[in-house]
């Protein structure tokens, strides 16, 4: 069979008279049905056995660049690029339209050939065509690198975006939690040379709770610096095995107990004993329910609720559901919560940068799930994910 490859050929390496038909096909797999490629594929093959030529097929999706080029407007789509002058048909009848062109372009090849022989300078234009078809590939790969040039420069740019946006946001959110937190722990110094008072003792108690809940403000937002340094990086390296996800969130749960009870919220677990293990990266895992967990606790209300359950979803799936009461998130924006850098306008005046979720979906893919919201303003919102069950 009439192989098809995503990268290009050199297409100089055809020195036969015939090699000098070079044909470009362009095929997009997400919008043109397999079974239409392959009719196309079959009939490119007949001809292979009967006319040399050279064929480089192209797939749009991962060379989007080559469309412009040659200014194509649907596909599948084959172009002539030599001999000249180039052409290019389309559609979903190309096969129709190749029968109808192809005798006309045998026709211009064999009299461009006639014409080189009666003029005696057969191997000078010959070699004039190898090198206009070299500089058409020439002109490909140097559009590809260009493509991928401005994709790299436009990364790079993000970047140094995003570093000014968190150093000047680092710089002003920090001094907040950080002043309340040195006053609280300045207060108890100051509180411990009076006496042990049953009003002092309370005092006390409050200072800690400021502090702590400060240091844990702190905390969270470095976290969130973390993970988006690491998140710079195209993909996350994980390294899956056998994971109980039960004991990793009681665990994990136990760990929330006291944020939760300061809070006065409840925290409601539905783990069936049954449930088989996935495979995952642990602390990758572990990351993705804190993270979670975290915006759970961060939004629901005071004396709110918050539910995580696992659901054996189908023999190859689980399904994790952590849902909370607190005000929800507008339909038309539960998409762009999980992109980075991305906050609700409600949520400016938050502490965190709005790279939490990001690093979720980042999380959750790389294990080759899903991640999604049901949400209702003023009803709560209940986060869902996918992981893949173990199989031995």
């Amino acid at each position: 069979m009439l192989q098809f490859y995503n990268q290009q050929t050199d297409f100089g390496s055809s020195t036969s008279s015939e090699g000098l038909l070079q044909l470009l096909l362009f095929i997009d797999e997400r919008y043109t049905p397999r079974d239409n490629i392959q009719r196309i594929q079959t009939y490119l093959q007949k001809l292979k056995a009967e006319y040399d030529f050279s064929l480089n097929v192209i797939e749009i999706s991962k060379q989007p660049q080559l469309v412009e080029h040659f200014k194509l407007v649907a596909t599948p789509a084959l172009v002539k690029i030599s001999p000249g002058p180039q052409q290019t048909i389309a559609g979903s009848n190309l096969i129709d339209q190749l029968q109808k062109w192809w005798p006309r372009w045998q026709e211009s090849l064999q009299l461009l050939l006639e014409a080189d022989e009666s003029k005696g300078n057969d191997s000078s234009c010959s070699e004039s065509k190898i090198n206009s078809i070299g500089y058409s590939a020439e002109i490909m790969r140097l559009s590809d690198e260009i493509f991928r040039l401005q994709q790299e420069k436009e990364e790079l740019l993000e970047q140094l975006r995003f570093k000014d946006q968190i150093l000047a946001m680092l710089a002003h959110d920090l001094r907040s939690p950080l002043t309340a937190a040195s006053i609280a722990v300045e207060t108890l110094e100051l509180s411990h040379t009076q006496g042990d008072s049953q009003k002092i003792q309370s005092l006390k108690e409050q200072l800690f709770k400021q502090a702590r809940k400060q240091f844990r403000v702190m905390n969270r937002m470095i976290g969130d610096l973390l993970q988006a340094s690491k998140s710079m990086s195209a993909k996350l390296t994980i390294e899956p095995h056998q994971l109980n996800l039960k004991p990793l969130c009681q665990e994990i749960i136990s760990q929330f107990a006291g944020q939760i009870q300061e809070q006065s919220q409840q925290l409601e677990d539905d783990i069936p004993q049954d449930l088989p293990p996935v495979y995952a990266d642990e602390e990758l895992i572990r990351q993705l329910l804190v993270n979670v967990l975290e915006n759970a606790t961060k939004y629901t209300p005071q004396g709110g609720k918050i539910s995580l359950s696992i659901l054996h979803r189908t023999s190859q799936k689980i399904q994790v559901s952590i849902c909370d009461t607190g005000p929800g998130i507008p339909l038309e924006k539960q998409e762009r919560i999980f992109e980075g850098h991305f906050r609700l306008k409600r949520d400016e005046k938050k502490e965190g940068y709005g790279l939490g979720l990001a690093m979720c979906r980042k999380i959750v893919q790389a294990h080759y799930g899903q991640i999604w919201v049901d949400s209702s303003p003023g009803q709560g919102s209940c986060f869902h994910f996918t992981l893949p069950v173990y199989r031995q």
